[in-house]
């Protein structure tokens, strides 16, 4: 048995379908051998260093993958002085000497960027995850790449990757005396929050706003229109995730794959600017 502790507000984590893939492509190749994931929410850093401590005591969880990775993240030592095997996914922390899954989030932002762009978008909002994540500051540093590169200007609005966080990070944006024709979505809960809010302020999309969103769940397909994506094989990146933890487990290092870039699918919620 493996974990997996992430840190977000439990009330709105219950539909967040990255996880469920994640873990989904995780247990195609744990439950095989008689294994399986164990999933803990944690509400803030105590909580979730309580979780190792409680796992590094437990006689059956074997290691844990230790998600969204932050500045001078005090996880990785933890678990090393508990004896506890962990990898951390999706970038590197613990100065670098723990095992890791690195994953590239500066060349997909930037792909997204070029498209909104090449649409003839010169206005570009984004909803941003929680800044404290590593990821999030890195897709942040390249949507200002991607603007300075343009010649163009644009905001951020933080969300918690809930629903109800994306409409009303997406409502600020559109308040803006000159609001965005286009708006970026870290995740596919924020991004159907985001549909909320144009919806409610009687903004027509694509018509009048271009909406992109990671990271393209059944809800992105499913949405009405649906939603245009950055679409990552998150299934594919369980698979890696669970099968570079086994090799830490083992003592060995973890294979040397990196997970699948995301790729563009331009959907019902992406037009060319009007006018």
């Amino acid at each position: 048995m493996v974990g997996i502790v992430v840190r977000r507000p439990p009330r709105e984590h219950g539909g967040d379908p990255f996880f469920a893939e994640l873990i989904a492509g995780m247990e195609d190749v744990l439950v095989p051998g008689g294994g399986g994931v164990l999933l803990q929410v944690a509400h803030d850093q105590a909580a979730e260093l309580a979780v190792l401590e409680r796992w590094a005591a437990h006689p059956r969880v074997a290691g844990a993958v230790l998600g969204d990775p932050v500045e001078d993240d005090p996880r990785p030592e933890r678990a090393r002085e508990l004896g506890l095997p962990v990898l951390v996914l999706g970038g590197r922390a613990g100065g670098g000497t723990v095992p890791s899954i690195p994953v590239d989030n500066a060349t997909p932002m930037l792909e997204a960027m070029a498209a909104l762009v090449a649409l003839g978008h010169r206005r570009i909002g984004r909803v941003s995850g929680p800044l404290r994540l590593g990821h999030t500051r890195e897709r942040g540093d390249a949507f200002e790449r991607g603007l300075r590169v343009a010649g163009l200007t644009g905001r951020s609005v933080e969300s918690d990757y809930s629903a109800r966080s994306g409409e009303a990070a997406t409502r600020a944006l559109l308040a803006d005396d000159e609001r965005p024709t286009a708006i970026v979505v870290d995740n596919d809960l924020a991004a159907l929050g985001a549909l909320a809010a144009a919806r409610a302020l009687g903004v027509a999309v694509p018509r009048e706003l271009s909406l992109l969103a990671w990271d393209d769940s059944e809800l992105c397909r499913l949405a009405d229109p649906p939603l245009s994506v950055m679409s990552r094989d998150v299934h594919g990146l369980g698979v890696l995730t669970a099968e570079a933890l086994l090799a830490v487990i083992d003592g060995a290092p973890p294979p040397e794959r990196s997970p699948e870039r995301p790729r563009l699918v331009l959907r019902g919620t992406t037009a060319p600017r009007r006018g």
